[in-house]
């Protein structure tokens, strides 16, 4: 049977800054992103071959298995509408479905889908945004690489990575940077990117939290604490522009973007993050008394990430942690690196 397997790469957001929500509910966000080389891995096999359009597009979708970190914690069964994986692989069969328009006896694969995690799950890494992303360059390769033809597929142009991005806009704000990986700016909903120069590899020591935070509670308590500060109730803190992020990753001193992390607001969603969590304020701080050089929540959390001077030093921030928990509680973490790799096949049909 034809199988591809796929990977991308978790992200820690470097500089989130976030607009008031709008009319319809988002909010504008100016973030740099870098994707860690803590990596999702997708595996699509075909196990069947349907002939003609399904009825409904969700008959393409075999089994569906999760492995690794934090397995059971995300949706498989009944529950396929909310795992990006399957998601991913739809939104790219759905285009290919449309293009096939008018094409006789057209068939479509149906997919097992394996996803073997590596990035924690809720914690504001975008571990699902990267499956989504791993599934989509995946189920792309199914349809038009070198077992295409043979499968009985290939009957439409390959979409190119500007099609799948488009595609990946539409399921999530941090799935076009999963395609793209590396280091980047985003604006809009964090969706429109451009590249970000930067020097060097940056370690980071991760404290994990299994309670998990929901990004919509958290951007719904940032509305809350910033129509607070409107009503003079608290001070209205916000983070600035990129520039000084961007400025520090130019260059390649790890000194300078923990000056810039530490001397600034770097991420707006860190104190409704903290405010649903207080538990977090004890996390920072425990990274900052263990060595690390600059410590904060990464996205919407409650995931914190503290910046190291290099992995051995990443290795003993982390091992501290673990080892003399956080208030009590015992605190599971793990390390990374910056990587330079997207969404990308690791294992071609």
């Amino acid at each position: 049977m034809t199988s591809v397997t796929a990977t991308a790469q978790g992200k820690v957001n470097l500089h989130l800054s976030v607009g008031d929500a709008r009319d319809d509910g988002y909010h504008e966000l100016t973030t740099v992103f870098q994707a860690l080389d803590l990596t999702e891995t997708v595996t699509l096999t075909v196990a069947d071959v349907h002939q003609g359009v399904p009825a409904e597009m969700t008959d393409l979708v075999g089994t569906v298995t999760v492995t690794g970190r934090d397995a059971s914690k995300v949706p498989a069964g009944d529950d396929l509408a909310d795992n990006l994986a399957v998601r991913g692989v739809l939104s790219v069969l759905e285009r290919y479905r449309d293009d096939l328009a008018g094409v006789p006896s057209a068939t479509f694969p149906v997919l097992d889908i394996l996803v073997d995690k590596g990035v924690p799950v809720a914690g504001g890494m975008a571990g699902g945004s990267a499956d989504a992303a791993a599934a989509m360059v995946a189920t792309r390769e199914i349809l038009h690489g070198p077992a295409a033809v043979d499968d009985g597929f290939d009957r439409t142009p390959r979409p190119d990575d500007a099609i799948l991005a488009e595609l990946a806009g539409r399921l999530g704000a941090d799935v076009p940077f999963c395609l793209t990986g590396g280091t980047a700016l985003g604006h809009g909903r964090g969706d429109v990117l451009a590249p970000v120069l930067t020097r060097g590899t940056y370690h980071w020591a991760l404290a994990m939290d299994p309670r998990g935070l929901s990004t919509a509670e958290v951007f719904a308590r940032l509305d809350d604490q910033r129509a607070a500060a409107a009503r003079g109730e608290r001070p209205d803190q916000r983070a600035g522009g990129p520039a000084d992020a961007q400025r520090a990753l130019l260059s390649g001193d790890v000194d300078v973007l923990a000056a810039y992390l530490n001397g600034s607001v770097a991420n707006d969603l860190q104190a409704p993050a903290i405010s649903l969590s207080p538990d977090l304020r004890r996390t920072l701080a425990a990274g900052m008394d263990a060595g690390a050089l600059a410590c904060l929540v990464s996205g919407s959390g409650p995931t914190v990430a503290m910046l190291c001077r290099d992995r051995g030093h990443a290795v003993d921030v982390a091992t501290a942690l673990s080892s003399e928990g956080v208030g009590g509680r015992a605190v599971p973490t793990t390390t990374a690196a910056s990587s330079r790799h997207g969404a990308r096949i690791v294992a071609p049909a």
